[in-house]
């Protein structure tokens, strides 16, 4: 079945009443036995994103939420959900939006108005897109797959199934976190359709003979990757091995969702205040309750178990599935697994942009919104022929 079906979302009664009770019965720890960070999210913290859960007003979030044309439609034999937003500009240029973890299509929930009505929101029509923006397989309101194989890669032929099925023949892609992945794919398999390419979080690695070249920035970078691999990917181990068992905890306990995703939403933002904060708590418990109410914590966590056994490990392997069409990239501070621009060039083979701003972290549609907006409407000018 074919068929675009209209997707409006929302959660009985019973089901906000049950997460009442489980808020208000949560069972907590004692507290850290050390203030660092180094044992996960602090006991204070989580009570604080807690009683903020508490106070949310998901039908709010159900009334934006449907505000914007969400759909459904079956890919390959799952149902993905995805929102898709025309322009009224008629020149406008089709652009998909990938999220990752710990996020959601929530992450771009913001930045739809200004990209496709530039006009009201201070912008040139020139500048106008058509917007698509699914939910990944397992995450949010796209189905849970019931078997193995859903990767980056299917995903990535999926995405191009469902432009197809909108009408759109050529178009951009865009993506950071394992949207990144999925976008990279996206464009290596179909590059005569992916006009360009704006990315967040290029897939790319150093070679092992790069550190004795590497300039001091580079090194830095280097170095940051490394710390990030000895301490920081707990997330990625345990769900890319042992995501049932995970899950189990993720689909009973709010507390223990909100622990799971709350420490990533702020560990790899910029938190500074300079940089706006980060994730606010409330784009936090947005995309917390969304996880909590979809029943996707063991299926997202899957997604790891799949991907990982996909993805190419190393440089070498990333290098031999080289992207050919236009490429930008913009890289944020904050970004955990920081890439160099002479890394991606090997890669990405026609990068047309690459910029570094001041501020910013992993998920730019919430931290750093009207950035975003700028660096795809220039990142995307080529490719309208401009």
């Amino acid at each position: 079945m074919s068929e675009i079906e209209p997707f409006p979302i929302h959660v009985s009664e019973h089901e906000l009443e049950d997460l009442r009770e489980r808020l208000d019965r949560a069972r907590l720890p004692e507290p850290e036995t050390v203030r660092d960070g180094t044992q996960g999210i602090g006991l204070e913290r989580l009570g604080s994103l807690l009683d903020a859960w508490r106070k949310h007003d998901w039908r709010a979030l159900e009334e934006r939420w449907n505000a914007i044309p969400h759909f459904r439609t079956r890919l390959d034999g799952l149902n993905i959900a995805f929102w898709h937003v025309r322009s009224p500009e008629p020149d406008a240029f089709p652009l998909v939006l990938t999220h990752g973890w710990p996020g959601s299509v929530l992450e771009f929930e913001s930045i739809i108005g200004p990209l496709t009505d530039p006009v009201a929101h201070g912008g040139s029509a020139a500048d106008a897109f058509d917007v698509v923006v699914p939910a990944l397989p397992g995450f949010g309101f796209s189905e849970r797959p019931g078997e193995s194989g859903w990767n980056p890669g299917r995903t990535a032929r999926a995405w191009a199934e469902l432009m197809t099925r909108l009408g759109y023949e050529r178009f951009g892609a865009h993506g950071g976190d394992w949207g990144a992945f999925v976008s990279t794919e996206l464009a290596r398999l179909a590059p005569e359709r992916v006009a360009a390419l704006h990315l967040t979080m290029p897939i790319a690695s150093p070679l092992p003979e790069d550190p004795a070249t590497a300039d001091e920035a580079e090194k830095l970078m280097i170095a940051k990757r490394e710390r990030f691999l000895r301490t920081g990917p707990a997330h990625v181990l345990v769900q890319s091995v042992l995501p049932q068992t995970l899950g189990y905890s993720l689909l009973d306990s709010p507390a223990g969702l909100a622990a799971w995703l709350g420490e990533a939403l702020v560990a790899f933002a910029d938190t500074r205040p300079e940089a706006g904060g980060g994730v606010s708590v409330a784009q936090q418990v947005d995309d917390i309750a969304l996880y909590w109410f979809t029943g996707t914590g063991a299926s997202t966590a899957r997604w790891y178990w799949e991907a990982i056994r996909w993805t190419p490990r190393g440089a070498e392997a990333e290098n031999a599935q080289p992207v050919t069409v236009p490429t930008a990239c913009t890289l944020f501070p904050a970004e955990p697994f920081p890439v160099a621009r002479r890394w991606a060039e090997r890669r990405y083979r026609n990068l047309i942009s690459w910029n570094e701003p001041q501020h910013g972290g992993h998920y730019p549609g919430w931290e750093n919104p009207e950035l975003l907006v700028g660096e795809l409407r220039n990142a995307f000018r080529q490719a309208r022929g401009r």
